[in-house]
């Protein structure tokens, strides 16, 4: 079945204030894992080698001051004041402002957009698309072609980052919290005992992913609870017994001071205050999940008083303590009382166990929708959760995070060097956010270019200022970000050049229909018992592969079904608007076309429930059009490739009414269709499964003899079996192409295409109903 089925988006729900209690709960071990972890790290790097802790404490309060307007203008002003609320119906993270932007704006890539998908209901504009104003950005967008290929590069720029991420967070998560041993073990053993049980936790944690979170996902927010509690108690007890006067650090003078007396040093040690809002994308990433309201309060009231106290009462025992020989003399442990160090040891590794799992389930995501969006190579994606949404797991992709993230481990074996790395990566995601949020509030939100350009400014100066301290560290640890998303910017480019490039060769060379409708007995061609499902990625006209089909074996099935399986830029498609449905030729060519339309973040059935669904769709269609006459006629047939219609289809049990919506060039007509009298039961291919079709029954007393035979050959049909026709590509570059365009397509793609999952895979196609069609791609 499929999970998807009934939800509601979070953010269309009435919650009670008990419910948000609940969801902010819940929110701090999914969204606040990584965020509440960073006091473990932060000063630590920061000190590592630019800067030196004096006793003039102008150091350690400058950096101080950095840490608390850094956590009070990004985290706190930008994301749970501004960006939270660019959500596309309830979803965050950089897909989802793509999405906003290709909806309000022509400039996406993908090449089969169609004027229906702007009926879905989650397709929403704030403004109604006629009495918008069309803005000179908007028009200089749409106009440049470069423009919309410079867009999806920042988007795939944001994407990969968040991979990287993935990568370098649990490294240093892991790697900061155990290294708390240093100060209970001699330098000469700790070297020895570190590494090794953080790569233990780390295969232990990865090794896990395949049971889903939510088996253990309820201790995620009291294990995050507690660490918050633990770190806010330590700080209130440092600030108390060693230094009451730290709260004056809050004040922007001391980072004038520190920038002053530390000059470059200073400048390039901002790359270890930086990551004191790692995990902060997590909140609008993960908003989906949960609503803007809960993550709101979870953060203002929870987590950014809790990490405050954590960092000034960290900076109160330095104050006190300047004779630092050691790097993990200035570190998170050393503010520990040594009667709590063990205790707060094992709640650290428990946070960053938490905080780790939080980005890897966020990379699989992401990945999952650069996959729908046709920017990654199709992968194994297994829904660990049937009741939860969003809980998936990658096999491929989890062991490649486990092999980079040991390696960085056991290569870096420093904190600065991953602080330098894991800085990097996430300043590049907030920069990128920084950029799409202010075309969002152009494009989406109808605000004045000054007011986008303004936010624009103030919050990528800021960001900027960090980027460029990360950046010169690129020999000291950050390179491995720009490496990795280098590499992967790669693959996705590909991926998404030879997708778009294969769609336009079969838009070239798809058959028309007048061929189709002559084939027939003159011509030797026999029309077999069965349903044939022919899929394409195009939304009109014939596709090659059928005609490559029917010239190798002159015979096709009775029922002939033009299948296309397509996502669109929403996060999901209501059930009920999934089946576009159209006639391919006339009624008694028994020829349909059905495109399948799902959003970045819906699942996909299994092929016995799609299988069911398309063909009680395929009824619904023969039914609705029988009820209105009109539908039958001429005019139908001559306008077939626009005539599609919404079919909703809902599994029910006999004697319940349902609706069906058409979306037709004229408008939207809804007819019901509710007579248990006159019902015909169709059985699916799966045992056990039965879906019941009701004929219209209004002023008619039955329906026409043409629409109950045409219901009848579906059920024979049905009854014989259904074949699935997949075209087998082999792809090349064309003659007197550039040596990019060679490497690009005959080793990148071909490379990439024989290593991922084929089609059949991705669209669970049972093997024993599985016939494919080689074609030749030449691009």
């Amino acid at each position: 079945m499929d999970p998807e089925v009934g939800r509601i988006p979070v953010s269309l729900k009435k919650d009670s204030w008990k419910t948000i209690l609940l969801l902010a709960f819940q929110s701090l071990g999914v969204v606040y894992g990584d965020l509440s972890i960073s006091p473990l790290y932060v000063f630590k790097s920061t000190f590592a080698e630019d800067i030196q802790h004096s006793e003039t404490n102008e150091e350690i309060f400058g950096a101080l001051s950095f840490v608390f307007w850094t956590l009070t203008l990004v985290p706190l002003f930008k994301y749970v004041f501004i960006v939270l609320r660019a959500d596309d119906n309830g979803e965050g993270g950089t897909f989802a402002l793509y999405s906003l932007i290709c909806r309000h704006a022509n400039v996406s890539l993908l090449p089969n957009r169609q004027v229906a998908d702007e009926e879905l209901s989650t397709y929403k504009y704030e403004c109604p698309p006629e009495i918008t104003n069309r803005s000179r950005i908007k028009v200089w967008l749409e106009k440049h072609k470069n423009l919309h290929v410079a867009l999806l590069i920042v988007v795939m720029l944001g994407t990969c980052m968040v991979i990287g991420d993935g990568i370098l967070t649990p490294a240093i998560s892991v790697f900061s919290a155990v290294s708390g041993l240093e100060l209970s073990m001699s330098k000469e053993h700790h070297e020895y005992a570190v590494v090794p049980i953080t790569c233990f936790i780390l295969v232990c944690l990865f090794a896990l992913q395949h049971y889903g979170t939510h088996r253990v996902g309820i201790l995620f927010a009291p294990v995050v609870l507690t660490w918050l509690l633990c770190i806010s108690g330590l700080g209130i007890y440092n600030i108390v017994h060693w230094n009451p006067h730290v709260y004056q650090a809050l004040s922007p003078y001391y980072m004038f001071k520190f920038l002053k007396k530390t000059k470059k040093g200073g400048w390039m040690s901002l790359g270890g205050i930086l990551l004191c809002i790692t995990g902060s994308e997590a909140m609008f990433a993960d908003l989906g999940h949960f609503s803007y309201t809960a993550i709101q309060m979870a953060f203002t009231f929870v987590v950014y008083p809790s990490l405050i106290l954590a960092y000034m009462g960290q900076a109160a025992y330095l104050s006190k303590h300047h004779g630092i020989y050691t790097s993990y003399q200035i570190g998170f442990y050393a503010s520990v009382p040594e009667c709590l160090r063990w205790p707060v040891l094992g709640i650290a590794i428990l946070a960053s166990v938490v905080g780790s799992q939080a980005i890897i389930s966020g990379t699989f995501s992401i990945i999952n929708q650069s996959q729908s969006l046709g920017c990654f190579p199709r992968v194994k994606v297994v829904h660990t959760s049937d009741k939860i949404h969003g809980q998936i797991y990658i096999p491929e992709i989890n062991w490649m995070l486990m092999i980079l993230c040991i390696a960085v481990a056991v290569g870096f074996r420093d904190i600065k060097h991953m602080g330098n790395a894991s800085g990097l990566a996430v300043i590049t995601v907030m920069l990128v956010t920084t950029c799409l949020t202010s075309l969002v509030m152009i494009l989406c939100w109808h605000k004045s270019p000054f007011l986008a350009l303004a936010f624009l400014l103030f919050f990528g100066s800021i960001e900027v200022l960090y980027f460029s301290a990360s950046l010169i560290k690129f020999l000291e640890g950050a390179w491995l970000p720009i490496l990795l998303a280098l590499f992967l910017m790669i693959v996705m480019f590909v991926w998404h050049y030879a997708t778009i490039k294969k769609y336009e060769f079969d838009l070239h060379n798809k058959v028309s229909l007048d061929w189709l409708l002559a084939l027939g007995d003159k011509l030797g061609i026999v029309r077999v018992p069965g349903i044939g499902l022919v899929f394409t990625d195009i939304i009109s006209g014939v596709p090659a592969n059928f005609s490559r089909f029917v010239t190798n074996l002159p015979a096709f099935h009775r029922i002939l079904v033009f299948v296309c399986v397509k996502s669109v830029p929403v996060p999901f498609v209501p059930p009920s608007e999934r089946y576009l449905v159209g006639r391919v030729g006339p009624p008694y060519h028994r020829s349909y076309r059905c495109i399948v339309r799902y959003g970045y973040r819906d699942v996909h059935q299994d092929v016995d429930s799609f299988e069911s669904e398309l063909i009680a769709s395929l009824a619904d269609f023969i039914q609705l059009e029988a009820s209105f006459s009109g539908q039958r006629s001429s005019e139908l047939m001559d306008g077939y490739e626009d005539g599609l219609t919404v079919i909703g289809r809902s599994l029910l049990t006999c004697g319940r009414n349902y609706n069906t919506v058409s979306s037709t060039p004229g408008g939207t007509m809804t007819g019901e269709l509710a007579s248990e009298e006159n019902a015909i039961e169709l059985a699916p291919a799966s045992a056990g499964k039965k879906v019941r079709f009701f004929l219209e029954e209004n002023s008619h007393p039955a329906l026409s003899e043409p629409a109950r035979e045409e219901l009848n050959d579906l059920l024979a049909a049905q009854e014989s079996g259904c074949a699935f026709v997949l075209g087998h590509s082999h792809v090349q570059a064309s003659q007197g192409s550039s040596i990019m365009k060679k490497l690009a397509i005959d080793v990148a793609y071909n490379f990439l295409r024989r290593n991922c999952r084929g089609p059949d895979v991705a669209l669970r196609v049972p093997p024993a109903s599985l016939l494919e069609v080689g074609m030749v791609y030449v691009l």
